[in-house]
């Protein structure tokens, strides 16, 4: 199987000792492309960088999650265009609102989020988002942009039913993370998983964050890594009733035409 990873935050410093084998990790476990999510003004230029050290492999998101909205200045704006006039940057994002942790306030989340989607708008990249406890002011901010905006796809889902079909009814890719194997939490997500189009679902491990609990033995250090994609992606045939080649297969496809990733 051939597998692309559409979120992985390769730039957590629990990697900076062996990124290098992580990614080797990966790549025996058929992790053919890795997407390096950019989520702040510091990471996002780090992602980059990893992008450009290892081309066709790995690419990369800038953008600055709702948690750092509080850091989105002019100056920020304008380094994040800075990084999207580059081919490496092939989403804008991590981007939205989260009401969960409150991290930042929530007007300040709202500007960063309408920010970034002018950027989406002005550079016709994709969107990777994010949302969290906050899907009615979500939608309504989407909605003021609504046919200004292209592609987009909504991060690690974690939703209901009634937020998946709104994505849906949107048009809107859904990314599945190893919440789909937590017993505790994502149970509901097994029943939901089979309603998602093959052309609308993708496959993302949250790297370091958001380790399948249903891997066995559990490493130690409960990190999760790109590797476990596999993981994920048997599960989730599961759920859908089909054979984990053909979500392999069909999560590659969608993933390469979302972001113009190429073989």
């Amino acid at each position: 199987m051939e597998l692309i990873d559409i979120g992985a935050n390769l730039t957590h410093d629990s990697f900076d000792h062996d990124r290098d084998a992580v990614m080797q990790r990966a790549r025996d476990a058929g992790i053919v492309q890795m997407v390096v999510t950019g989520a702040s003004r510091e990471h996002s230029p780090q992602a980059m960088a990893l992008a450009r050290a290892h081309p066709g492999e790995l690419f990369a998101t800038a953008g600055v999650h709702p948690h750092h909205a509080i850091e989105y200045t002019a100056e920020c704006d304008a380094e994040m265009r800075a990084l999207h006039a580059h081919p490496e940057a092939v989403a804008v994002g991590e981007c939205g609102l989260d009401y969960f942790r409150d991290f930042s306030p929530r007007p300040a989340q709202r500007r960063a989020f309408e920010q970034q989607l002018q950027i989406a708008v002005d550079t016709g990249k994709p969107l990777f988002l994010h949302q969290r406890d906050a899907h009615e002011d979500f939608m309504a901010v989407m909605r003021n942009f609504e046919g200004r905006l292209g592609p987009a796809v909504v991060h690690c889902f974690t939703g209901s039913r009634e937020e998946l079909f709104d994505y849906l009814d949107q048009d809107w890719h859904v990314g599945i993370t190893g919440w789909l194997c937590d017993e505790r939490r994502g149970q509901h997500l097994r029943e939901l998983v089979p309603n998602i189009p093959a052309n609308r679902l993708m496959i993302e491990t949250d790297a370091p964050y958001l380790l399948p609990r249903t891997v066995k033995p559990a490493p130690s250090h409960r990190r999760n890594e790109p590797m476990y994609l596999a993981h994920i992606v048997e599960e989730l045939a599961r759920d859908r009733g089909e054979d984990a080649a053909v979500t392999a297969a069909n999560s590659t496809a969608t993933a390469r035409a979302f972001f113009g990733l190429g073989s």
